[in-house]
């Protein structure tokens, strides 16, 4: 059918535009360059090796320098050890096995290091991603192929909108009194579906908690395995911690980023390493070591006894190494299978140790910022799917601008919504936000239908304070600037110091009159964002030339919008940036980034931008109107004095 050859062309115009800007990044930069980049570690050191499945050699290595350098070297991921001494001619090629802080796992396609890696500097490029782009390929036209040769595909069909869901109607109502009544209709929902149920999950709704409180149900009703997934390590790694804390037996698929003990021992590494029949295979491996070690005190030259001696000893090695292999598949089987919730991310459900399963029901998280063909990854091993997301809030990253135009920027949450309204449940209280604060969000994204819990309605910072401002810099001179391709407003980030300082004196003073201490504990949290990044770096310097705030200082975050989506603060002030006299905004155009934005603030919102500029949208005119009617409406000029 033509939907699914529709999505494996907009995916092969996204892989080739990934592609192109992949290579431009590494084909004519130095070692430093993709070290800047996050795409590469350098120097290194190898700490340690051994043997692992299919006779290939697992490197462990360590970043010996620049390791607070950010970068993209995930689990899963292609990469390339190499000498700096001949990086073009010595190099092996691996897959990261596992990466944690400052060391990393890689598994090279070979069974014995090179004799480069002994002398040089030694570094780990990130290869471009093929692996995940074949993985989607693949889903897709296994997809394409069953809708057309067989007449199963029936969560398919309703999926791309041929066919309408079922819902069973004999399922006892479930009560769960510490959830409140939209989370406990979403709850019924899913287990009441037969192929179908999305639940809406606006901003502080603890879509988290409910999803938690549905896989538990649907154990207790089906008594069957759940896969869950999402498009994030991170997303996946706070699911899989919930969902252990409630008691269930979770086993968690991939490399987690965030390393905690906790969620380390709900890994297959971990969950392996305490197996009773672990032992018996250190044991093997040790000898298959050895067996390899002495195969490697034959120098290259020798006669044929020499060489049939190191053939036979490493032929020792690689039978042993198949003997470890059974072994370990029967402790991996055995450990799947005890599992009550499998979780991975949407490419990692398809690991090798679940490849094979199908699964009565998959949960997909953060459905608003999966991409539609790793969706399919998952679905495929599904009879029923659970959506859980929102689309107003942000979308998936994508690289190619022609792929978005055509299509693939629309999520499968967002065709699902529109397409089955009854499977949906919204999330309707919020338990984050002052309700001035939601207001604006709730009117223009969730039908006016947001309410703020009563335990979060009316907190304010202190006593009289405004939960929310716009503060307009229009006439103000605070021009613009361009830097490279992001906008900056030097002026602006200073104004906004400026008024942060003074409401951290106010803070202060009130803190004295009532405790009479001046510590940092109960200082509230404060995030300073901005949807441009070159602002954000400049933001960062102002604040470092600003003594009176560094004493505050892990109290204190400034980042850009897409870095706090799902996070939350007690303060967040915005900058805007924008500030020209054609009206222009680039991207500010893109609300449901601006969504995000508005928020992240628990206690007080503060907006700080241009209305001239803004008011061309609807959107932001919509907003300093409803400023103005909430009395938080304040111009520059009234501070021009501070």
């Amino acid at each position: 059918m033509d939907y699914f050859k529709k999505l494996l062309e907009l995916l092969k115009i996204e892989r080739e535009e990934d592609r192109q800007s992949y290579l431009k990044l590494t084909e004519s930069t130095s070692v430093s360059e993709r070290r800047a980049n996050g795409i590469a570690w350098y120097p290194i050191a190898i700490r340690g090796s051994e043997m692992s499945r299919g006779d290939y050699l697992t490197v462990e290595v360590e970043r010996t320098t620049h390791q607070d350098v950010s970068h993209q070297l995930r689990f899963g991921m292609p990469a390339v050890l190499f000498s700096n001494h001949e990086p073009k001619k010595d190099r092996v090629e691996g897959t990261i096995t596992h990466q944690s802080g400052n060391r990393l796992k890689i598994t090279l396609r070979t069974d014995e290091l090179p004799e480069w890696s002994r002398d040089g500097k030694l570094g780990i490029d990130l290869l471009f991603d093929d692996n995940s782009y074949d993985e989607m390929q693949s889903a897709l036209k296994n997809a394409s192929y069953l809708e057309e040769n067989t007449g199963e595909g029936r969560l398919m069909k309703i999926l791309t909108g041929e066919k309408e869901p079922t819902f069973k109607t004999d399922v006892p109502y479930y009560i769960a009194p510490q959830l409140n009544e939209s989370q406990q209709s979403a709850i019924n929902k899913i287990l009441s579906a037969n192929e179908l149920a999305i639940v809406h999950g606006p901003p502080g709704t603890g879509k988290t908690t409910t999803l938690v409180e549905a896989i538990k149900a649907l154990i207790k009703q089906d008594k069957k395995q759940i896969l869950v997934v999402a498009p994030s390590n991170t997303a996946v790694d706070l699911l899989s911690e919930k969902l252990s804390d409630q008691g269930l037996n979770v086993l968690r698929v991939g490399n987690p980023a965030r390393v905690s003990e906790r969620l380390m021992s709900l890994t297959l590494d971990s969950k392996m390493a305490g197996h009773a029949s672990m032992k018996e295979i250190k044991n093997l491996k040790k000898q298959a070591n050895e067996f390899k070690n002495m195969a490697h005190k034959y120098k290259r030259s020798f006669g044929k006894a020499e060489r049939d001696q190191r053939k036979a000893l490493f032929d020792e090695a690689h039978r042993i190494m198949k003997d470890v292999g059974k072994a370990e598949q029967y402790i991996i089987d055995d450990l799947v299978s005890k599992a009550q919730v499998i979780t991975a991310t949407l490419v990692g459900a398809n690991h090798y140790t679940v490849r094979n399963l199908s699964f009565n029901t998959v949960v997909i998280d953060e459905a608003g910022q999966a991409l539609e063909p790793a969706c399919w990854i998952p679905i495929l091993k599904a009879q029923k799917v659970v959506l859980a997301g929102d689309h107003c809030q942000l979308s998936p990253t994508i690289k190619s601008n022609e792929a978005a135009k055509k299509g693939l920027a629309t999520t499968l949450l967002e065709k699902c919504i529109s397409l089955h309204p009854e499977s949906v449940v919204l999330l309707q209280e919020q338990y984050r936000m002052n309700a001035a604060i939601m207001g604006y969000s709730s009117s223009v994204f969730y039908e006016d239908k947001l309410k703020a819990h009563t335990s979060v309605a009316n907190h304010l910072l202190f006593a009289n304070d405004a939960p929310l401002v716009f503060i307009d810099t229009a006439g103000c001179g605070f021009d613009e600037k361009l830097e490279g391709t992001s906008s900056t407003n030097p002026e602006e980030a200073s104004f906004l110091f400026k008024h942060l300082s003074m409401l951290i004196s106010e803070v202060e003073s009130r803190s004295n009159d009532n405790a009479g201490s001046n510590g940092t504990e109960n200082f509230p949290s404060i995030a300073i964002i901005s949807p441009y990044k070159q602002q954000i770096h400049i933001l960062k310097d102002q604040l470092t030339h600003i003594p009176a705030l560094h004493k505050y200082g892990e109290k204190i975050s400034v980042n850009t919008i897409d870095s706090f989506q799902g996070q939350e603060r007690d303060v967040v002030y915005i900058s805007m940036v924008r500030s020209n006299s054609d009206g222009e905004i680039g991207f500010l155009a893109d609300i449901r980034r601006m969504n995000v934005a508005m928020t992240r603030a628990r206690k007080k919102l503060v907006v700080i931008g241009d209305s001239a500029t803004l008011s061309g949208l609807p959107f932001y005119s919509d907003f300093i109107t409803y400023a103005e009617n909430l009395n938080a409406y304040q111009s520059a000029w009234e501070f021009a004095d501070m």
